[in-house]
């Protein structure tokens, strides 16, 4: 039953349930990344939307090494996001069970390459600082487009700009008056509450990473990286060896 079930996660044919389930989880490993990742280098690293703003700002004061900084945090999101559709095209086009798991395996090594770097931020900031927010950047990339592509884009986990905005529209729906229209025989304004508790949920499994996450990275360190990447190794790992026992069998 638990490998049916972590199998269904990143499987070929998707069902509603298995995307929710999934995105829940990745919703949780975003929000641990991001706050422990503020804690490590000072930035947030999921919303693109920051340090967009904060690029210009440096611009206008003239702090060139700043603008090159967010520039380069700016194209590692997008290379991230880039390196996932790669991924996920290649695998389909193979038919292989993990084509929508490696952009995840490539996710939990990079975070664990992101504790590395992050161990040596103290004695070598200069040095190792853009290459850590880089690193994030893209990590957070490979995994919202990993999700946006699996989901048909339904299901966003890196960042909660969008998820705050659609709750806040179907709220709206929700307590909406819908009096006149019932007398005018017009059409009723209606909640979709199935989609409102989806929203709420990767809200909350969000937060919860970000909780967990700070207080991982704040008491444990950069040790903190390996819960992480265990938890997306179990997501992906089961449609890998599906594959490797095709390929041994073939051969």
């Amino acid at each position: 039953m638990p490998i049916h079930y972590l199998r269904s996660l990143t499987a070929r044919h998707r069902t509603g349930a298995a995307n929710r389930r999934l995105g829940f989880a990745l919703a949780f490993v975003a929000g641990a990344a991001n706050a422990g990742g503020f804690l490590a280098v000072g930035q947030y690293t999921s919303h693109m939307s920051g340090i967009v703003s904060a690029l210009a700002d440096n611009l206008a004061i003239g702090e060139t090494m700043l603008v090159v900084g967010g520039l380069s945090a700016l194209a590692a999101f997008l290379c991230g996001a880039a390196v996932s559709a790669i991924l996920i095209n290649w695998g389909r086009r193979r038919q292989a069970h993990s084509e929508y798991a490696t952009p995840l395996l490539l996710e939990a090594g990079l975070l664990l390459c992101f504790g590395l770097l992050g161990s040596n931020l103290e004695h070598h900031r200069v040095m190792f600082m853009p290459a850590t927010v880089g690193l994030l950047c893209f990590v957070m990339g490979l995994q919202n487009a990993m999700i946006t592509k699996i989901s048909k884009a339904e299901i966003r986990t890196t960042h909660v700009t969008g998820l705050v905005t659609d709750i806040g529209i179907e709220l709206g729906k929700l307590f909406y008056w819908n009096l006149g229209a019932a007398q005018e025989g017009g059409d009723k304004v209606r909640a979709d509450r199935a989609r409102l508790r989806l929203l709420s949920s990767l809200l909350g499994m969000f937060l919860a990473g970000a909780i967990v996450g700070a207080f991982g990275f704040k008491h444990a360190g950069f040790v903190a990286t390996v819960p992480l990447a265990t938890i997306l190794v179990a997501l992906a790992v089961v449609p890998v060896l599906d594959d490797l026992r095709g390929r041994s069998m073939r051969v």
